[in-house]
């Protein structure tokens, strides 16, 4: 399994897998002194000009989704306009009598301050969105379908959702995802990328073709299985120490066009793990796109940002029933269908529900687009900004725990710790079959 939790003053997330432009460029030195902390004559670059160093910038770049640690500032920013910006800082670094840390960040999501750079050097990827992939004053987006190959090759500092929205115009689409699409292709694929398609797919690493990668001498290498092997996936999933993604050749499917979207509860956390691991062991056919689940916890049920999945007279049943047991676990699946197939998915959902033990009338299903669904988290996001829960601390944890143990961490942590615990938010468990 693999667990992630977050925890917010008012709003906590646990995640188990259970196996689960700029517009304004500041001139550096003419409003702002060099920073006694990097050397002089960075100046003399080409990209010094893309070098901010001012309080403002810096500020911007001090903090992350985590908001858990606030470290000392960075010395600078760099916006770089394409991947030579970036190959050059770190050559320069490299070989500086004075090297500096540097840190890329994408959408700074890290929770423990991975994506900062104290006294350092960070590196703005979303200088890069949308331009600047061909000579540095190009505005055509890093993001190429390749129809024939059935892939697309992407910059680094691409988010996701646009990464969706192009190929879409190819009636194509990346096989694995994470569950929130606001990220950069290269921040996931530096950490993994695990969502309800793992357990079909793998990860979000395991289906990269070729990788562009600026290596620590800041020379920029070309790499694949087949090509410099070590590096490649060293990189993928090495949690950015081995080099900076600035290209990602990602694998494609075709598109379906809508989802079937099911949830199904359960009060044993035996038969509902028994229920997770069926589903991912059936046939390609005839088993879920997805699988996901999660544990509701009745003490925020209502205020859970998933529950409005829920009717109202669901919900209720579903909150006595977490009174009268404490914890519930919610089955989370999906099936991919195209317009004209709904009767087809109706006959092949019926016969998938038949074989699982879920509790009497608590199978509840919606019918939603393909992007509607996999975009579900920032419909979410939307919903929690105005209240004031998204920028907000997120301690959170991630871990796999072995199948053979995960009746005893649900004894430990679930109905122990989270159930005796005032706020806590969405503890998601991804199944997943052993590699």
């Amino acid at each position: 399994m693999f667990i992630s939790s977050l925890r917010t003053s008012s709003i906590s997330s646990f995640l188990i897998v259970v196996f689960m432009v700029t517009s304004l460029i500041s001139i550096i030195g003419h409003d702002n002194p060099w920073p006694r902390t990097l050397p002089q004559d960075l100046q003399t670059l080409d990209l010094s000009a893309r070098i901010r160093v001012d309080p403002l910038a810096l500020d911007a770049v001090s903090t992350d989704f985590g908001r858990l640690t606030r470290a000392r500032a960075p010395s600078a920013v760099l916006h770089p306009s394409s991947p030579r910006d970036i190959a050059a800082l770190v050559r320069f670094s490299y070989a500086s009598r004075r090297p500096f840390t540097i840190a890329p960040r994408g959408q700074g999501h890290s929770v423990r301050g991975q994506a900062l750079a104290p006294r350092g050097v960070v590196v703005d990827m979303s200088s890069m969105r949308g331009g600047g992939g061909g000579g540095g004053g190009g505005h055509e987006a890093r993001v190429s379908v390749q129809v024939s190959g059935r892939y697309v090759d992407v910059g680094g500092e691409q988010l996701w959702v646009d990464v969706l929205s192009e190929t879409l115009r190819f009636g194509l689409a990346p096989r694995s995802w994470t569950d929130y699409l606001y990220l950069t292709v290269g921040g996931t694929l530096s950490n993994g990328g695990i969502s309800g398609q793992a357990f079909m797919h793998g990860p979000q690493i395991s289906n990269v073709y070729e990788l562009d990668v600026i290596a620590g001498t800041g020379e920029s290498v070309t790499c694949s299985e087949n090509n410099e092997p070590d590096l490649f996936f060293a990189v993928l999933g090495g949690l950015g120490q081995f080099g900076i993604i600035t290209r990602a050749r990602i694998a494609l499917e075709n598109a379906p066009q809508m989802v079937r979207w099911v949830r199904l509860i359960y009060t044993d956390v035996a038969i509902f793990t028994s229920d997770q691991e069926r589903l991912i062991s059936l046939d390609r056919k005839e088993r879920f796109n997805y699988v996901e689940g999660s544990v509701l916890l009745g003490h925020n049920l209502k205020n859970n940002w998933r529950s409005s999945f829920f009717s109202r007279e669901a919900l209720e049943r579903i909150t006595g029933l977490s009174s009268q047991h404490g914890v519930l676990y919610c089955l989370e699946g999906a099936k991919y269908y195209d317009h004209g197939m709904a009767s087809q998915v109706d006959q092949e959902l019926e016969s998938i529900l038949q074989e699982l033990r879920f509790l009497p009338g608590l199978a509840l299903q919606n019918d939603v687009a393909y992007p509607h669904f996999l975009n579900r988290v920032r419909k979410d996001e939307l919903k929690l900004r105005p209240m004031g829960l998204w920028d907000v601390p997120h301690p959170w944890l991630s871990i796999f725990i072995p199948r053979s143990r995960i009746i005893e961490f649900d004894q430990g942590v679930f109905k122990h710790i989270l159930k005796n615990k005032g706020s806590i938010g969405p503890v998601l468990i991804y199944p997943m079959n052993k590699i």
